[in-house]
Order: structure tokens, then C-alpha cells, then sequence
């Protein structure tokens, strides 16, 4: 019998058949793939009714039912089932290689012509984007245009979609900005472009000042804080809500080089003012419009962008193109000629042109701070102390140097800075005069009329401060005393001890000295006749008195001949009788120079100056 295993002894065991894999079993149409395949012919027939040849819009309608609606969404799920009928296909294993290759060609052909049905219908809406005026009809457009590029991009098509778009609201966006401006803005780089100074230096100044300028301010205003803030949300709509990277380099694509090309038109625009202080006021306009839209600016694109980088350089070469021509401007008033006077102590032309400057440029204050505030971050930014191979912080300089800080803080002040080289070249002039009394009439005249200008200026007083003004009044009010002492000097000193003949001869020299004399207006006219009756009129009736008749020239004849000075109501006659009088009688043994014969040789003596 054969020997009965026990526990104890080594098993062995028989050794294992190694059997075949089985034959795979005969295909069978499973449900899914019966449900794929069924699918993939509803969606053939929704492909082929929209074919892309089909001229007329999918999505849009003029009075679009439930019914249309229902079939653009079902258009989309279409395209998405065959996209997931392809995948399904290329990963069947339950069906033959040849079977599921013909799914998977079909699906493709159809998805393929599904793209194409969508691309024409991304230009469609994007076309009716670019039409519709109402809020409403936007964000309808908006949301379809998303749901568009939604099945595109799912689909594999994100590339054409993205290309579409980016090509359509360029030409879209240039077009808008062209309207605005009036021209089309020449192309430019992060770095600048000379195009549009190529373009600029066709025009004249009086061109770019009375249309360009003007044109570029109302549409940088509009860009900034409309057509680029519905760029952007428009690419938010569309592709953000998916992909924030996405989004914003399709914005960044669309809406950059047009940004830079609009800040290029200023740029190129100042370069043009070249430091002329009567163009300086367009500079600042444009100064304050890209100061107004920066805010915006920086939220549609970032801070970091490098249109912000562009703006804050274009920023920075229109406040210093300001800071210069204000420099050109302060050099011009100081190379004005100290001798270049003006008959009869008039106000000269340089402070009207000066005031009447400062009265328009103190609308700009708020502008000319943030400039000079600009330029003082800048400096300090770059100042560097060498000593002994070590460099000094900006830090620790300003800290320890108040010469700096005090010359920053006066920086601040270019109107303050102007008006006093004003006065200085003021003084200079009035020195010239070869008459005190002409030299002092210059100064109040000139002082009045600078008070004149601050009182009446709310923009310029409040930039000066309210005593300015009221210090320049005092001043001139100072000069018009030394000027009366200075005209009727010989008068007063020859009354006490000199001969009639002699008083009288000194009356008639100083009224016939000061008959072409000027006053800044009436009102310094009659504060000057006031000054010298109220000096000279009452010493002059003492004399008379003590001399009587003797005296040809009676107190009512110097008080109407004064009055007749500066444009005074008798001025024709007022001088021409008593001199008359004086030169016909007999008894006078006096010569005295005929006003017009004294005004003369003050010319002559007034143009050694000049």
C-alpha cells in the first residue's frame, strides 16, 4: 500500500499548472458605448443645421424665444460631448481598433466643425459687444461671450478663442481711441517711441496747443476711467473667473501697447513746449490730467505693470519739462536789462507780463506742490555724501543739513520765488532814473500794481498769503511820500528864505517836470495829486500871504495844476493858463522851461539809461 503522509513528514506539493490567459471575449456593445455613440449622432445633426457656413448668428436673435436659447445651450453641450466622446474613444479597449477609430475620427470632424461654428459666432457677438450701448445688452453679450469661450478653451480650442479675442478688441479699442483723439495714435514701447515725435514735428505749436493737447486730455480722461475699466472687466467676464492669469495676460495683450501709445501723445506733446514759459500752462494740463487718471490707471493694470512703470516715467518728464521752464523763465526775468526803463515811471511791461503770468499759474498750485514735491522725494532719493570712501544716507543727510531741508521747503514756492525776482529787478530798474523823484514814482507804481494784481487774484493771494498784498500796499504807499518830498524838494526849501520869482520858477520846473508823468491808475493817480497838495498847498498859501502881490501864481493855480498831474480832469489846461499868465506879464523878469522843453530833456537824461 502506499505510504500514508503524516503531519510530521515534509510536504510536497504537486507542482502547479501554469494555465493560458483566456481568449478575450467576443465584443459586445456596451451602454456606454452605446450611449457615447448616440450622443455623437444628436450632436452631428445640431452641427450640421449650424454649420459654419450658415450665415446668420447661433446666439444672437432679434427676438429670441425660449426655444432658440435652449438650442444655443444645447449647441454648447454638444460641443462638449463629442469632446468627451473623442476622450471616450481613444481610451475604449472594449471595442475593436477599428470601431472605436471611426468613433473617434467622427467625433473629431464633428468637434472640429463645432469649433469652427463657434469661432464664427465669438466674431459675432464680439461685433454685437462692440454695438451695444446699454448696460443690459452688454452683460448679456458679455455672459454668452463667456459661456462661448468656456466651451472653446474646454474643448482644447482655448488657443483660437484667445486669438480671436485678443485680435478683435485690439482693432476695437485703437478704433475708439483714433475717435476720440482725432488721430491715430503712432505706436510705442515701454521705452519710448519716436514715432510720435516724428508726427508731432510736422505740426506747429499752435496746433498741438489748440487741438492736440486739448483732444488728448478729454480722451485720456475717458481711457483710463472707462474704455480700459471695461476692457479689463470684459476679460474678467470671459476669462477670469477661470483662470486669473489668463485674464490678465489676455488684457495685458489687448490694452498695453494702446495704454503706452496714449501716454507717448503727451510725452511727445511737452517735448514740444521746450521750455517756453507761455506754453508752460499746457504742460501743466497735461500734468494734472495724467496725475487725475494715474488712480485709475494703476487699478486697471496694476501697480507693477509696465504700463504703471511707463506712466509714472511720463509723469516724472512732464513735471520736469514744468521745473524747467519755470527755471527758463526765472533766468529770463533776471537777464531782463536793469536799464531798460519806460517813460514817465510807468508800470513796465515786464510786471504786468510777470503778474498776469502768476495770476494764471496760481490756478495750477496744487500741480506745481505735487512737482516740486516729486522732485524733492527724487533728490533726496539720490543725494549721496563721499567722504573718506564712505557713503552718507539720504537719511542722515537731510537730518543733519537744514540748508537742505530750507532749500527744499523754498522749492516748494516757485511763485513766491518769481515774484520776488520781480522786485528785485524792480529795484534794479528804479535805480537807473536819473530823477529820485522819477526812481520812487517807478516804484510805487510798480508796487501798487503788483498789490493790485494779488488783491484781485483769491487763487494768487491765497498762494502769497493774505498780508502779502497789504505789505506791497504799504510799500508803495512809502514810496508815493519819498516821491512827493523827492519832486517838490526845491519848491518846500525855496519858500522859506527865496524870492517870489524863484519860488515860482521852482513851481512851474516841477510841474512841468512831472507833466508826463504816469500813475499806475486812477486811484495811485489821485493818491499822488492828494500827497503833494496836502505837502505842498498849504506852505504855499503861507507864502503867498507874507508876499501877496508880488506873487503871480496864486494858491488856486498850484492846486489846479496839481491837480492836473497823472491824467488829472484839467490836465489840457490846467498848467498852459497860469504859465500863460506868468510868461505875458510884463513885470516878469523870469524864464522859467516850458513843460513840454523840461519832459524833453527828461528823455534825454532817462534814454543815458536806457
Amino acid at each position: 500500500m502506499p505510504r500514508a503522509f503524516s503531519s510530521s513528514s515534509p510536504s510536497r506539493s504537486p507542482p502547479r499548472q501554469r494555465h493560458a490567459l483566456p481568449p478575450p471575449p467576443h465584443h459586445r456593445r456596451t451602454l456606454s458605448s452605446t450611449l457615447v455613440e448616440e450622443s455623437v449622432a444628436d450632436a452631428a445633426a445640431l452641427v450640421k443645421k449650424w454649420h459654419p457656413d450658415v450665415p446668420c448668428s447661433l446666439f444672437l436673435h432679434d427676438a429670441a424665444g425660449q426655444a432658440e436659447e435652449e438650442e444655443a445651450h444645447g449647441f454648447l453641450r454638444a460641443a462638449a460631448e463629442l469632446h468627451r466622446a473623442m476622450l471616450f474613444f481613444a481610451a475604449d479597449t472594449t471595442n475593436p481598433s477599428s470601431q472605436s477609430g471611426h468613433g473617434l475620427v467622427q467625433a473629431q470632424a464633428l468637434l472640429q466643425t463645432a469649433m469652427r461654428r463657434l469661432q464664427r459666432e465669438l466674431q459675432f457677438l464680439l461685433d454685437k459687444h462692440d454695438e451695444s450701448q446699454q448696460q443690459a445688452a452688454g452683460a448679456s453679450s458679455s455672459s454668452i461671450l463667456r459661456a462661448v469661450a468656456k466651451a472653446m478653451m474646454a474643448a482644447g480650442y482655448g488657443k483660437e478663442c484667445i486669438s480671436i479675442f485678443k485680435s478683435h478688441r485690439r482693432t476695437a479699442l485703437a478704433t475708439n481711441l483714433q475717435r476720440l483723439l482725432g488721430f491715430s495714435p503712432p505706436a510705442a514701447t515701454a521705452s519710448g517711441s519716436n514715432s510720435s515725435s516724428s508726427l508731432f514735428h510736422k505740426l506747429t505749436w499752435e496746433q498741438i496747443d489748440g487741438k492736440i493737447i486739448p483732444s488728448w486730455i478729454a480722451t485720456a480722461t475717458v481711457a483710463f476711467t472707462s474704455l480700459f475699466t471695461g476692457e479689463k472687466d470684459l476679460c474678467d467676464t470671459v476669462f477670469a473667473r477661470d483662470d486669473a492669469a489668463v485674464g490678465e495676460a489676455v488684457f495685458a495683450a489687448i490694452a498695453n501697447d494702446q495704454a503706452m501709445s496714449v501716454l507717448a501723445v503727451a510725452e511727445a506733446a511737452v517735448a514740444r513746449a521746450r521750455r517756453a514759459p507761455e506754453r508752460l500752462f499746457r504742460v501743466l494740463d497735461v500734468h494734472d490730467a495724467l496725475t487725475e487718471v494715474l488712480p485709475a490707471l494703476l487699478s486697471v493694470f496694476g501697480d507693477n505693470a509696465e504700463v504703471a512703470t511707463r506712466a509714472a516715467a511720463v509723469v516724472a518728464k512732464v513735471g520736469e519739462a514744468a521745473r524747467a521752464t519755470l527755471s527758463s523763465f526765472e533766468a529770463a526775468i533776471h537777464k531782463e536789462p536793469s536799464k531798460a526803463t519806460v517813460a514817465g515811471g510807468a508800470v513796465h511791461p515786464l510786471t504786468r507780463y510777470v503778474m498776469n503770468y502768476l495770476v494764471f499759474l496760481a490756478d495750477y498750485q496744487e500741480g506745481l506742490a505735487l512737482i516740486y514735491e516729486q522732485a524733492d522725494a527724487a533728490g533726496a532719493e539720490s543725494v549721496s555724501v563721499v567722504a573718506s570712501g564712505n557713503v552718507v544716507s539720504p537719511e542722515h543727510y537731510s537730518s543733519s543739513s537744514s540748508s537742505m531741508s530750507s532749500f527744499y521747503s523754498y522749492s516748494y514756492r516757485p511763485i513766491h520765488r518769481l515774484v520776488s525776482v520781480l522786485l528785485g529787478k524792480l529795484d534794479a530798474k528804479a535805480g537807473c532814473y536819473k530823477e529820485v523823484a522819477l526812481s520812487y514814482l517807478f516804484l510805487a507804481n510798480n508796487s501798487k500794481y503788483v498789490a493790485n494784481k494779488v488783491a484781485g487774484s483769491g487763487r494768487l493771494q491765497g498762494v502769497l498769503g493774505e498780508e502779502w498784498a497789504e505789505v506791497q500796499s504799504a510799500k508803495a504807499r512809502a514810496h508815493v511820500d519819498v516821491y512827493v518830498r523827492a519832486a517838490w524838494s526845491k519848491v518846500m526849501s525855496a519858500m522859506p528864505q527865496e524870492p517870489p520869482e524863484v519860488v515860482e520858477a521852482a513851481v512851474l520846473e516841477a510841474v512841468g517836470m512831472q507833466d508826463q508823468w504816469v500813475a499806475a491808475d486812477e486811484v495811485m493817480g489821485a493818491a499822488l495829486r492828494a500827497a503833494a497838495t496836502a505837502a505842498v498847498v498849504p506852505k504855499y498859501r503861507m507864502f503867498y500871504r507874507r508876499y501877496g502881490a508880488a506873487v503871480r501864481l496864486t494858491p488856486g493855480d498850484v492846486v489846479t495844476m496839481i491837480a492836473a498831474l497823472f491824467g488829472g480832469p484839467w490836465h489840457q489846461t490846467a498848467v498852459a493858463e497860469p504859465l500863460q499868465r506868468h510868461l505875458q506879464d510884463p513885470k516878469s523878469n523870469t524864464k522859467p522851461r516850458r513843460p513840454q522843453q523840461l519832459f524833453a530833456s527828461q528823455i534825454e537824461k532817462s534814454s543815458a539809461c536806457t
